[in-house]
């Protein structure tokens, strides 16, 4: 069986790569890039690191940084007027997730126009779409290394998984030194996004060999690096090898899939803006509980591979052992539950239903090991509440 394989075109990973950013859009071509980031990157000045780099290099370079945490379809507005009066002719994704995503969209938009609800899954879109170049500041989503955008729809409040070559950027620049600066609480959500990406591509119904080997990889690193960063965020050694693991789980499900988890936790953040990775965290150990018995062997695999499990253990031991650890890394990493995050209980029971719908109708689900059926995402729901 031949398995369809998509990867950006050049990746410069390691200490120091985003000083090579000039030398990346050069080899591309490009002359004119806009910068996409958030506020927050370029009030504290850690988007001047591109900046500079860039403009060393001699391009003629602008910066819209108004994105936003979760992007809406009215948040593209202003970056889709930024391309068009730069004349941009690539497009720079700086911060995390959120940032590369917009960029992904603006880029979509600029060539094809219409609306983001145009392209929302299963429709798997294949372009044309201005050139993108990631560059993480987080250790979580793997966006740099996707075929995904995630544009939530202002009207609806859908938050709609958008796919296919078009969002894939053609080259990332994966500088681990970016993330020395994140706070405790975003290592760990970061952390636990990269961790949900690796372990849900391997169990999921399109899981391959090619990318196994990058999802085993990252859950190793991931159970020996994730608790240590976000007990000392100044540790070179765990940084590095955090923010590989990010790029190895977004590489396994960019060519896999996510699942079940991903599927429920987009609602989450819809209706209740809570972080993605947060929302996976809420969710991973009672969805992986669920899901074990349709993929015994392939979670016991995960448990094994994240150090929680030895090979002498049985498939059924070991599976078990993962769960365990997924409510020991939640207590560890001071994840709330949604009740005491501070929803109320009535919104939480009116919108279930509704998170239910979505949550199937994204697609997500449909590539978990055992697929759920409305009643049994609602049973998810009401379980992790409190």
């Amino acid at each position: 069986m031949a398995f369809q394989i998509a990867l950006p075109r050049l990746m410069r990973v390691g200490g120091g790569a985003v000083q090579e950013l000039g030398d990346v859009i050069a080899e591309i071509g490009a002359r004119r890039p806009l910068v996409v980031t958030d506020p927050f990157m370029q009030k504290s000045g850690t988007v001047e690191v591109a900046l500079r780099a860039l403009r060393k290099s001699g391009f003629e370079t602008a910066l819209f940084a108004e994105t936003v945490p979760d992007p809406t379809t009215d948040s593209l507005a202003g970056g889709l007027e930024a391309v068009r009066q730069h004349e941009a002719d690539i497009l720079i994704g700086f911060g995390g997730g959120s940032s590369i995503d917009t960029a992904k969209a603006l880029g979509l938009l600029s060539k094809q126009g219409g609306e983001m609800r145009q392209f929302k899954a299963p429709k798997r879109n294949t372009g044309p779409s201005l050139p993108v170049v990631a560059v993480p500041t987080t250790a979580g989503s793997g966006s740099e290394a996707t075929q995904f955008s995630i544009i939530s729809d202002s009207e609806t409040n859908e938050k709609m998984l958008c796919a296919g070559p078009a969002f894939l950027p053609v080259a990332a620049v994966v500088d681990y030194e970016l993330t020395l600066s994140m706070p405790a609480r975003l290592s760990a959500d970061t952390g636990v996004d990269a961790l949900t990406h690796a372990i849900e591509a391997y169990v999921s119904r399109r899981a391959n060999a090619f990318s196994d080997g990058f999802a085993l990889a990252a859950i190793t690193a991931i159970g020996k690096n994730l608790r240590e960063v976000y007990k000392d965020g100044s540790n070179r050694e765990a940084r590095e090898a955090m923010m590989l693991a990010a790029t190895q789980a977004g590489i396994a499900f960019s060519n896999s899939s996510v699942a079940l988890v991903h599927g429920m936790s987009r609602p989450l953040g819809a209706h209740f803006h809570i972080a993605h990775g947060l929302a996976n965290a809420m969710l991973f150990p009672a969805v992986t509980e669920f899901s074990i018995r349709g993929a015994q062997t392939r979670y016991a695999d995960c448990g094994r591979a994240l150090g929680v499990a030895s090979p002498e253990d049985d498939d059924a031991a070991a599976a078990q052992a993962l769960v365990a650890e997924l409510h020991a890394l939640n207590q560890d990493l001071d994840v709330p539950t949604p009740q005491s995050w501070g929803i109320d209980p009535d919104d939480w029971q009116r919108l279930t239903p509704l998170m239910a719908e979505q949550a199937l109708a994204s697609g997500s689900p449909a590539n978990n090991p055992l697929v759920p059926d409305t009643a049994e995402i609602q049973a998810l729901y009401a379980k992790i509440y409190a």
